[in-house]
């Protein structure tokens, strides 16, 4: 039964119906690159002085409409504490020390973890929790990436576990109910082309919905690391040959089947300095396994109507990633709408290339392809591995470099959506990066609530992007790891020893906050005295 949902909603979907607010608002030129060492509140005001009809960040009221004033301080306390290196140099000591193995202290631990950091970037420790959070998220406005915290699995018995729960995760989303909104011929802007994605929509489920009816489901993606399901050791071999045979072509891999590219002229080989031995028939059957695994999990989230986004890893396994990602992608992406993520990580200096060849090999075979382009999350251990090596490192030489690399992806992902044969996740807590994708989305003539470009932040990052790209109509989603304290907190604390420049680059993002708390108190104050 459709149920009329709220004008808050209803003014985040323009891509369905009018705007209700039409005038021209503003947006930060600024990136975060160009902060200096000691922020102070001139960020903002410089961040809010650039004025952009697509974005929105002046009004700090607007953008944190649909947050409780307990929630935007617990937020801002989170974020300050988060960027503050001792505090993560403490927590990193005592997670990797034998404290945890004393109950008393590891009670104690995972208790003040949980109700601090946990709680604000995990979506909790199971999907009844899980769901709850995505409830959340849907009332602001935004849509949900699970994630199971589950990685680096060591034999075949585990990656099963971890399969099943990957597939309990995917099969959950049939279980949460779709938000169904009713829709008047007179809200729908035939003019503006926004109305792409929802006549596609009711052509494909025309035998089952009314004319004006649309469901809009919580939940954007799943998610999955291949080291969950295929043992680690298993993917470091098979990415040594997998070099090797690149080097010299006559290496032969009978066992391999036509995939995309996954190399390019530019792509590190050095992981791989000498022959390696062939797969034994055993390490045969177990990548064959771990492709099976994959392709069971790609046929439960087609089954469910749910993309898959396949996170990149490690250099060191990247080349098996992509194989079987690519593969994948090859018996999934079949439709206009591809089922099939994979992941760029735009500070790797062989990733455009690689982008644009797997691209043009994809539209030669009829396969549409989808990316989530990131801006990479290892930047310590790969420099560390290479300079061991005696090698240069893989990673752009420069943070201005990255950024650029970034947002040349964007631009030529954006151009393949234009054209209808592409689909794309913008995962960016870069705010110049959000404005310079909306704005070529905007000249590119792409809807708003176009399906194939989508925009997504951690929970609990980066959330000032977030609220002003769903202010300006855009789909954004927050990623939410999920999973037991234990199992999640190592996950989120190697994060933060990797992110260290993510989490210190939140500057501005806890100056917003503070900045609407001061509003906020100040409203209250006069709100007081004018009732005296």
């Amino acid at each position: 039964m459709a149920i009329r949902v709220s004008p808050k909603l209803l003014q985040n979907l323009p891509c369905f119906i009018r705007s209700l607010n039409s005038s021209p608002s503003s947006i930060s030129a600024i990136s975060p690159l160009n902060l200096p060492e000691n922020h102070t509140d001139t960020v903002v005001e410089s961040a809010t002085t650039s004025h952009n009809p697509i974005l929105n960040f002046d009004d700090g009221e607007r953008l944190f409409s649909s947050v409780s004033t307990g929630n935007l301080l617990r937020s801002s306390i989170n974020l300050h504490m988060a960027a503050f290196d001792p505090i993560v140099d403490m927590g990193i000591w005592v997670m990797k020390s034998r404290l945890l193995e004393t109950m008393i202290f590891r009670d104690v631990i995972l208790a003040t973890v949980k109700h601090t950091f946990y709680e604000h970037f995990c979506a909790g420790e199971n999907l009844e929790e899980a769901g709850r959070t995505l409830q959340g998220l849907w009332d602001d406005g935004l849509k949900g990436i699970l994630d199971y915290g589950l990685e680096d699995a060591s034999d075949n018995e585990s990656c099963d576990r971890n399969l099943e729960e990957f597939l309990r995760t995917v099969e959950s989303t049939k279980s949460l109910p779709p938000s169904s909104i009713l829709l008047l011929d007179n809200d729908i802007d035939q003019s503006s082309g926004e109305d792409q994605y929802f006549n596609l929509f009711k052509k494909k489920r025309k035998d089952i919905l009314p004319t004006n009816e649309f469901f809009l489901q919580q939940v954007s993606f799943a998610c999955v690391k291949i080291s969950a399901i295929c043992p680690i050791m298993l993917l470091e071999r098979v990415s040594d040959v997998l070099r090797w045979e690149h080097k010299d072509p006559s290496f032969h891999l009978p066992w391999k089947l036509d995939t995309l590219p996954i190399f390019s002229d530019s792509s590190p080989l050095y992981h791989t300095l000498k022959r390696p031995e062939p797969l034994t028939p055993q390490e045969e059957q177990d990548l064959h396994l771990g492709h099976q695994r994959l392709l069971k999990l790609c046929e439960k989230c087609l089954e469910t109507n749910l993309p898959l986004l396949i996170d990149a890893e490690y250099t060191s396994v990247r080349p098996v990633i992509d194989y079987l990602t690519y593969l994948a992608a090859i018996s999934y992406n079949k439709s206009d709408y591809p089922i099939v993520f994979g992941t760029i990580q735009a500070y790797l200096k062989d990733s455009k290339e690689r982008l644009v060849q797997v691209a043009q090999a994809a539209e030669q075979m009829g396969i549409s392809v989808g990316f989530k382009l990131v801006r990479g999350a290892y930047i310590s251990s790969e420099t560390r591995l290479a300079a061991s090596l005696g090698f240069n490192s893989p990673i752009h030489g420069s943070i201005q470099e990255t950024h650029a690399c970034y947002n040349d992806c964007t631009s030529f992902m954006l151009e393949k959506v234009a054209r209808g044969s592409g689909a794309v996740v913008l995962a960016t807590h870069n705010l110049e990066s959000g404005r310079v994708a909306a704005a070529k989305a905007q000249a590119l003539g792409i809807g708003k609530g176009n399906q194939k470009l989508q925009f997504a932040q951690l929970k609990g990052m980066a959330e000032g992007l977030s609220f002003g790209l769903r202010n300006a109509g855009f789909q954004v989603s927050k990623y939410l790891p999920f999973g037991p304290v234990e199992k999640v907190i190592p996950y989120l604390l190697r994060r933060a020893e990797e992110n260290r420049g993510l989490l210190s680059a939140s500057t501005l993002d806890r100056q917003l906050m503070r900045r609407e708390l001061k509003r906020r108190l100040k409203a209250t104050i006069l709100g007081s005295e004018s009732t005296r």
